[in-house]
C-alpha cells in the first residue's frame, strides 16, 4: 500500500482532507478547547509548527463541515455539529510594512471576509470595519460569531527591536483588535496564534480574559508531531526512511530524535518533533536542516545585538522562572523570551521546589542552524569559505590532528577582511565557540571554572580534552604558560582522556588576521609557525 502524500506547504485543513494527504489527527484538541471554560484563547508556537493548519481546522469545524472529519477523533466526540459564521484573518502578509501600508492591508483582509459573508462597509477605519462586520453577521445569521486570527504578531516581529516603530505599529494593531472587547456577547469563540507573546494590555487593550494555553499541559501536543504520533501513525514512513538510508528502524528513530525532536512547551510534556522538518526529511529521505533552510528571521539577529547576547550563552543550559521566558516581548529585559517563543530554546526540565525551568537548544538541527546563521557576523560575511574550512577541521579533529586543524583555521582567517570589532580577545573567543559548535558531537565550554581561574575554551571529543587559552596581540607561549601555571588540565584528569593544552594568539598584522599557537601534550611543548 502506497503511503499518503505529505502536505508540505499546504496549510488548509479542507485541502489536506480532500486530497487525502497525511494528517496527524489533532481534532481531539479542537474539541477540548471549544468545550471548556472561556471563549478567548491564545497559543504561541514557533514558526512552521502547524499553527495555520490548526486555525484552518477550527474554521472547518465551526463551519459544520462534518464530512471533512470522518474517521478522526472528533467524529466520536461531537454530536451536534452546529454551524457558526467564521471570520478568518491571517496577518502573515502584514510583514515589513509602514503604518499606512499596514492600515491598507488590514482593510484588505477585512474586505475579503465582508465579501464572503455579504457585508458592505466603506469605513476607512479598520476597527470600525471589524466592529460592523461582527455585528452585521450576528444580526443576519442570528448566531454568535467565531473569530480566528493567525499570526497576530507578524506585523510587529521585524520591528520589535525598534522602540519607535514598534510603538506605532502596536497602536495600529491595538486599534484593530479593540472591537473584540465590546463584542464579547456576540462571539462564540476567539482564537489567536503567533510566535511571540505581547502583553494583553498593549495589544488587546483591556481585553483581559484571553486564556494563554501555550504552556498548559492539556495542549502540549496541539501543534507539532509527538513521539507517540510518530510511532503510531507514521510507522510505514519510518520504515521507508530507514530503508532509504540503509539503517535499522531503531537507528532511524534515533537520528530523527537527535535532529528534529526535543521540544517541550510545558513540563511534564510529550516529546514534540518539528513537523516541517520531519515531513521534509521523510519526503526527501535525507537528514538536513529544513527549518533553518526555510529562513532565519532577521529580528532574532537584531535582538541578539540589542541585548549583547553572546553565542556561547546559547551553548549551555540555563535555569529560569516562568516569568523570565514566558514574558511579553515588548517588555522583556533579556532575549530569553524571544529565544524560547521562537523555538531556539525549549524546556528540558523543571524543579518543583525552586519553580525553575531548565532551558536548552532542542536538537541538532537548531544547534547547527543557529550557529551557522551567526557565523557571518563573526567572519565579516565570509561564511561560505568558513563552512568549508569547518567541515575539513571537523575531520582533522576527529583524527586528533589539532595542529592541522589550527593550520587550516589560520589559513582561513587570513582571507577574512579585518574590521574594527576584531581587535579584542572576546571576538575570537566567540568565533571559535561557533566554529567548534558547528563541528557537532563535541562538548564545548566557554569560561569554564576551575580552582584557579576560568578556561577560555574547552573542547571535549570522545577521547581528547583540548584546554585552550586565548590571547590577542601577545604570544601563544604566554597563553600556554597560563594553562600550566593555573593547572587548568587537572580538572579533567579523572575523565581518562588525552589532555592537550593549546595556547592561541590572535593578532592583526598589516591588516591581515593571523593566528599562532603552541600546544603541550605528554610533557612536550612545540611552537608551530604560522603556515
Amino acid at each position: 500500500m502506497a503511503r499518503k502524500l505529505y502536505p508540505i506547504g499546504i496549510q488548509t485543513f479542507e485541502e489536506i482532507r480532500r486530497l487525502d494527504n497525511l494528517y496527524i489527527d489533532k481534532t481531539e484538541y479542537v474539541y477540548r478547547m471549544t468545550h471548556t471554560d472561556g471563549k478567548f484563547f491564545f497559543l504561541s508556537r514557533p514558526r512552521r509548527f502547524g499553527k495555520s493548519l490548526l486555525v484552518s481546522t477550527f474554521r472547518s469545524y465551526f463551519e459544520g463541515r462534518k464530512d471533512l472529519f470522518m474517521g478522526l477523533a472528533i467524529e466520536k466526540l461531537e454530536k451536534e455539529w452546529a454551524e457558526y459564521p467564521v471570520l478568518h484573518f491571517s496577518l502573515a502578509g502584514g510583514k515589513h510594512l509602514e503604518k499606512e501600508q499596514l492600515d491598507r492591508y488590514l482593510l484588505y483582509i477585512l474586505k475579503v471576509n465582508e465579501e464572503r459573508l455579504g457585508v458592505v462597509c466603506d469605513s476607512p477605519d479598520p476597527n470600525v470595519r471589524l466592529l460592523n462586520l461582527i455585528r452585521t453577521v450576528h444580526q443576519k445569521t442570528g448566531k454568535q460569531v467565531v473569530v480566528l486570527i493567525d499570526e497576530y504578531d507578524a506585523p510587529l516581529l521585524d520591528v520589535v527591536h525598534e522602540k519607535e516603530s514598534l510603538g506605532v505599529l502596536r497602536n495600529t494593531m491595538r486599534n484593530f483588535y479593540s472591537p473584540l472587547k465590546d463584542c464579547e456577547p456576540l462571539l462564540r469563540f476567539v482564537f489567536l496564534t503567533g510566535i511571540t507573546k505581547f502583553s494583553q494590555l498593549s495589544i488587546f487593550s483591556e481585553l483581559n480574559n484571553i486564556a494563554n494555553v501555550s504552556m498548559d499541559e492539556p495542549y502540549a501536543g496541539i501543534c507539532g508531531i509527538t513521539k507517540e504520533e510518530l510511532l503510531t501513525q507514521m510507522g510505514a514512513d519510518i520504515e521507508e526512511f530507514a530503508e532509504a538510508l540503509g539503517i535499522s528502524n531503531e537507528k532511524a528513530i534515533e537520528e530523527l530524535k537527535n535532529n528534529y525532536d526535543g521540544y517541550h512547551f510545558c513540563w511534564p510534556s510529550p516529546d514534540v518533533f518539528n513537523p516541517f522538518s520531519l515531513l521534509n526529511c521523510f519526503s526527501k529521505k535525507k537528514l538536513d536542516s529544513y527549518w533553518f533552510g526555510s529562513g532565519t528571521p532577521t529580528y532574532l539577529i537584531n535582538m541578539m545585538r540589542k541585548y549583547d547576547f553572546l553565542p556561547s550563552e546559547l551553548g549551555a543550559s540555563m535555569e529560569a522562572g516562568k516569568d523570565d521566558f514566558d514574558a511579553a516581548t515588548e517588555t522583556m529585559t533579556t532575549i530569553m523570551p524571544l529565544l524560547y517563543q521562537s523555538g531556539y530554546l525549549t524546556i528540558k526540565g523543571y524543579d518543583k521546589e525552586t519553580e525553575l525551568y531548565t532551558l536548552d537548544i532542542p536538537n541538532n538541527e537548531i544547534r547547527v542552524g543557529l550557529f551557522r546563521s551567526l557565523l557571518p557576523h563573526y567572519l565579516n560575511e565570509n561564511s561560505a569559505k568558513g563552512n568549508t574550512a569547518i567541515a575539513k577541521m571537523s575531520v582533522l579533529i576527529k583524527r586528533r590532528q589539532i595542529d592541522d586543524a589550527l593550520s587550516m583555521l589560520a589559513g582561513f582567517l587570513q582571507t577574512v577582511p579585518y574590521c574594527d570589532n576584531t581587535n579584542y580577545e572576546g571576538h575570537y573567543q566567540q568565533m571559535l565557540y561557533i566554529i567548534f559548535a558547528l563541528l557537532t558531537n563535541y562538548n564545548i565550554s566557554v569560561e569554564q571554572r576551575t580552582a584557579k581561574g576560568r578556561i577560555d575554551i574547552t573542547l571535549e571529543t570522545s577521547d581528547t580534552v583540548y584546554v585552550m587559552e586565548l590571547k590577542f596581540d601577545r604570544s601563544p607561549e604566554e597563553a600556554l604558560s597560563q594553562i600550566e601555571s593555573k593547572r587548568y588540565s587537572e580538572a579533567f584528569k579523572l575523565k581518562g582522556k588525552v589532555i592537550v593544552a593549546v595556547g592561541l594568539n590572535f593578532a592583526v598584522k598589516d591588516g591581515v588576521n593571523t593566528l599562532e599557537w603552541a600546544e603541550k601534550s605528554a610533557g612536550e611543548l612545540a611552537k608551530l609557525p604560522l603556515p
